[in-house]
């Protein structure tokens, strides 16, 4: 089998001036961003679907792209692969002295144990000393920073929400919560009356931010959350275009009323498959 060193050789073939690929010669940084993201949300899809003989290859898509980072940086002589894995290796170590407290990978497994809840705590703490290191005013350090702005919206509110909750910014339970989802659905609602598109879309935008909140005390991740509703909505919609296709009927042609029965057909047969008793 192929080894990460074949891969490593791969990647600095493929990005050969003189012999390499045109197209990978030509990326950089930035471009290969895109890229990055795809394959990543390729992996959870697969993982969502449960296909675990299509998992390795999406893995392995993923680790190309730290590859591709990796010899571009090498290129430029700011880091290389090897040093990727020994910061991710030094950092873990670290951060989980509970594991490793004399920070030797290599140690006897001889340690107390730890309540998930400790280990949280002291993640967050290591954490946030890490980022008391890392910034050149620790005064004016924030719960908030590093908390990446390219992450998707609702993953990025959830955890901006759990930063704060760090230190007592947050109900105390999810019933206060579905009061103030209410209120901002009031104030949707007054904005559409007075037909303001700016005001209109802050609310909506203040709606959201409150419900990520109601699925983080319920322990629900938003973003799972939604991903799931999407492929619920795919299913029922696709059952309706096939239904219209079997009696020959476009689907521009039918009302509302028609096909919001079909979506209630396609919503009785997930709830009970034919065969099932």
């Amino acid at each position: 089998m192929y080894s990460v060193e074949d891969l490593l050789n791969l990647m600095a073939r493929l990005r050969d001036p003189h012999y390499g690929c045109p197209w990978d010669i030509k990326q950089n940084y930035a471009s290969i961003v895109p890229h990055t993201l795809e394959e990543a949300y390729e992996v959870a899809d697969a993982i969502e679907r449960g296909d675990f003989a299509e998992l390795p290859g999406e893995l392995g898509d993923l680790l190309f792209q730290v590859v591709y980072y990796s010899q571009l940086a090498r290129e430029e002589s700011r880091f290389d692969f090897a040093n990727v894995v020994d910061g991710i290796v030094r950092k873990l170590i670290r951060r989980h002295p509970h594991v490793f407290p004399t920070g030797d990978l290599y140690a006897p497994l001889d340690v107390p144990k730890l309540s998930e809840e400790q280990v949280k705590q002291r993640w967050e703490q290591i954490k946030a000393e890490e980022r008391a290191e890392r910034s050149a005013a620790p005064e004016q350090l924030s719960l908030l920073d590093d908390v990446p702005a390219v992450l998707p919206a609702l993953s990025r509110a959830a955890k901006l929400q759990k930063r704060a909750a760090q230190v007592g910014f947050d109900w105390p339970d999810p019933l206060p919560v579905v009061d103030k989802v209410r209120e901002e659905l009031g104030e949707v609602l007054e904005a559409m009356a007075e037909n303001d598109p700016a005001h209109i879309q802050e609310e909506v935008g203040d709606l959201l931010f409150v419900v990520v909140n109601l699925a983080r005390q319920l322990k629900v991740d938003p973003e799972t959350a939604l991903r799931e509703a999407n492929g619920k909505f795919e299913r029922r919609f696709r059952f309706i275009e096939q239904a219209l296709r079997e009696r020959a009927q476009p689907i521009e042609d039918c009302t509302l009323e028609a096909l919001d029965a079909l979506w209630g057909e396609a919503k009785r047969l997930e709830k009970n498959p034919p065969g099932r008793c």
